[in-house]
This record gives C-alpha cells, sequence and structure tokens, in this order.
C-alpha cells in the first residue's frame, strides 16, 4: 500500500445518542489532526417492510412510514455531518443505505476496504440483545476488518 494512501475506517450511525457518541469519540480520537483514516459515514435506513407491517391496510401505510425513514435518514446525516464539522473534518462521506445495519456496515466495509469498523453500544442487557439482536454483537463477528466499539461512560447517579 502505498504511504499517501490512506485507511478507510467506516463509522456506523443511526439516530440514537449511543451512535453519535461513538462517531464524536471516533472524531475525537482518530481525527483529531493528520488521521491515517479516510473516513466513511454509513446510517442504514430501514425497509418499510422491515418494520412490521402486515396485515390489510398495510400496503395504504407503507408509503408514510417510508417517507418517515427518509425524514429520519435526513436527520441522522445532518448532525454527522455537522459533528465532522465542529471537528475540522471535511472530507468525510456520508452515506445511506437501505437494508438492515448488520448486514450493511458488514458490506460497507468490503466496499471500502475498510481496515476499522465503529460502531456505538446500546448498553442492551442479554434479553434485549437476543430479542433485538445487536448490530454491534454481528458485526464483531461478520465484519471482515477489526471492530471497535464505542461504549459511553456510565454515568453517575
Amino acid at each position: 500500500m502505498a504511504t499517501s494512501e490512506k485507511q478507510a475506517m467506516v463509522v456506523g450511525i443511526d439516530e440514537s445518542d449511543h451512535s453519535m457518541y461513538a462517531l464524536e469519540w471516533t472524531l475525537d480520537h482518530f481525527f483529531a489532526s493528520n488521521s491515517p483514516f479516510k473516513l466513511f459515514i454509513v446510517h442504514a435506513k430501514p425497509t418499510p417492510s422491515v418494520v412490521g407491517l402486515a396485515g390489510p391496510g398495510a400496503a395504504d401505510v407503507l408509503p408514510y412510514v417510508d417517507s418517515d425513514l427518509r425524514k429520519i435518514a435526513a436527520r441522522v446525516v445532518e448532525k454527522a455531518r455537522e459533528l465532522c464539522l465542529t471537528k475540522s473534518v471535511h472530507d468525510a462521506v456520508v452515506e445511506v443505505v437501505e437494508g438492515d445495519a448488520r448486514n450493511v456496515l458488514c458490506e460497507a466495509v468490503d466496499k471500502h476496504h475498510a481496515s476499522v469498523l465503529a460502531v456505538g453500544s446500546h448498553g442492551y442487557g442479554a434479553i434485549k440483545r437476543a430479542v433485538l439482536g445487536s448490530v454491534s454483537d454481528y458485526c464483531s463477528h461478520h465484519a471482515h476488518c477489526s471492530v471497535l466499539i464505542v461504549k459511553r461512560p456510565k454515568t453517575k447517579h
């Protein structure tokens, strides 16, 4: 690999505070000055059919659900871009890809030949993780690169 060519880093984001914390942490720790990485920020927009609509009338509701998902994606992307600008990171590539976050992030790693994938952790317990599925857990086992799981510090009560 040429010394001038940067390695790729993918950061997965969604509308949660956990993912924005992970993006901010990554920017602070890897992009503060002369980073060896090219940053790709990826938001996985769920497909309306995945949201769990079925039965009579579902087809009538899907366009509204899709519209809401697009609005959420636009807000997430705008928030990520603003965060990058506040950290003086001007060359990040922000992508919205439709699909399940687990697959979207692993595919983004392959597409960009990333050497690192950074994701946030929702901090779910075992039961919630089993029911909802953990994106970070899935990616740590299936992504073809190192996976950085960024956890928010516990707040003191």
